[in-house]
């Protein structure tokens, strides 16, 4: 497909397809995103024929349901962002919300996650920590309750989130978003049963760590994922990402582990439909 002013142009296609289990289709970066249908069409052409939409605040989560229910290659993930979380009024704010996350989970079979959620001591005070770790608590208890996945975000937090899982106890199958942590934290989190989805942090070059976690982890606990519209794979690091370019993510992956491509296209496509509680 012809490039997409701001975009990079679309990579090489990927031998068999794949699923990015983490994007926010909703979100633009620097200007206009892609317009979903172009989203779309762009990832499967790319071989990335299944997305999992996450929404991270209220109305990201509305869309996120609206979006799944309307388009067949999406299911979607609800949740409070943990930054999102402390900005509700402590007097009730936060209780109302995580009340409609709850009405929105339970809403439609195509809402397949709840997430992301978690703990990030990156961008909220320590005065908002305790909102966070309620709002996290509250999600995994949804998400057992509901029987959805539970999807984390982890940013610099990586003992405290393992410390509210060991208290609340982790749902059958739940991911860490975005892994960031180095090979120990990333077998204590397969040690607790945890996905380990891994970015285009995985290519830069300051990600020695998280390259080092990937040849750690077990063939049957990787997934893949864009976080779109962030952390988009070298050489196009700083502009807007999309699902079409997991190819560089896959490949980077594929190279890293000496695992051949499509074999590991077909691992990580079986691992995905697993994690998210079957086919769509």
């Amino acid at each position: 497909m012809s490039p997409t002013p701001g975009y990079p142009p679309s990579p090489e296609p990927l031998p068999a397809p794949v699923i990015d289990n983490h994007c926010h289709l909703d979100i633009a970066r620097d200007g206009d995103g892609l317009p979903l249908t172009q989203a779309l069409a762009r990832a499967a052409a790319a071989g990335v024929t299944r997305i999992v939409q996450i929404g991270c605040d209220l109305p990201g989560a509305r869309w996120a349901v609206e979006a799944a229910a309307t388009h067949p290659a999406l299911v979607a993930g609800v949740a409070l962002h943990p930054n999102d979380a402390p900005l509700h009024p402590a007097d009730g704010g936060l209780e109302a919300a995580l009340a409609e996350i709850e009405a929105l989970a339970g809403a439609h079979d195509r809402v397949r996650a709840v997430g992301e959620t978690g703990l990030d001591f990156f961008r909220t005070p320590p005065e908002g920590r305790a909102a966070q770790v309620e709002s996290f608590r509250r999600h995994i208890d949804l998400a057992k309750r509901l029987d959805k996945t539970l999807v984390i975000h982890d940013r610099d937090a990586h003992q405290a989130v393992l410390d509210v899982i060991d208290a609340e106890g982790a749902p059958d199958r739940w991911v860490m978003h975005c892994f960031s942590g180095d090979p120990d934290v990333a077998r204590a989190c397969l040690d607790r049963g945890a996905y380990l989805s891994f970015a285009g942090t995985v290519t830069f070059k300051n990600a020695r760590p998280v390259r080092d976690a990937l040849l750690v982890a077990p063939r049957d606990r990787i997934l893949v994922e864009t976080d779109a519209p962030f952390l988009t794979p070298s050489p196009h690091r700083g502009a807007p990402n999309a699902s079409y370019l997991i190819p560089l993510t896959m490949r980077a992956m594929a190279e890293l582990r000496g695992d051949d491509l499509a074999e590991l296209c077909g691992v990580i496509e079986a691992n995905t439909v697993a994690a998210f509680g079957g086919e769509w």
